[in-house]
């Protein structure tokens, strides 16, 4: 008789007996998990490239996430806007959808902070940390692929002026560092 282990069951307890499936099984088991949750269904149209646009269902998490409906009393959710970048980049592994999903966040969080208002510093530590991310990947993007990004990631920045808490200071400050140019108001050598 086989002893239980006292930990939980992982992916190398299941493993084996996935690996042992014929065809058929393993069909029933994706339809089944497909069918047990909207996530599941998400994931495995993300990963076979099903649907006219895979990144669309991320994009509108996040939108609705990083700015909610304020009529309806919605909160701001931000861990689930970082989840669904995660879920994607998990499906895909596509990093071009994933600076695609990230710029997103940071526009739709400015944007929010931008139309309604002073957030509070873990929102904009959030925001800060998840520009300085993009940047970081967008600098190890083709060249042709970086202009666009540079653009919108201008566009967050500059919008932002005027905004507290060091947000946009912190924003114009990891811009021009990864995008050397003429700061407006700098001084002239």
């Amino acid at each position: 008789m086989k002893r239980k282990s006292s930990s939980s069951p992982s992916w190398t307890d299941v493993k084996p007996t996935v690996t042992n499936m014929d065809a058929n099984h393993l069909v029933k088991l994706v339809a089944d998990l497909y069918r047990f949750s909207k996530e599941n269904q998400t994931f495995l149209h993300t990963r076979f490239g099903v649907g006219e646009d895979p990144l669309a269902t991320y994009k509108k998490t996040i939108a609705e996430c990083m700015y909610p409906d304020l009529f309806g009393n919605k909160p701001v959710h931000i861990a689930k806007a970082k989840k669904a970048i995660s879920a994607y980049s998990k499906a895909t592994g596509d990093p071009l959808g994933e600076v695609e999903l990230m710029v997103t966040f940071a526009e739709y969080g400015n944007k929010f902070t931008v139309e309604c208002g002073d957030m509070d510093e873990a929102f904009y530590d959030s925001l800060n940390s998840m520009y300085r991310r993009v940047i970081k990947k967008v600098l190890r993007l083709p060249e042709e692929q970086k202009d666009g990004y540079k653009g919108r990631l201008k566009e967050i920045m500059t919008s932002s002026s005027g905004i507290g808490w060091g947000y946009h200071d912190m924003l114009a400050d990891d811009y021009y560092s990864a995008f050397p140019e003429r700061r407006p108001g700098a001084a002239v050598d």
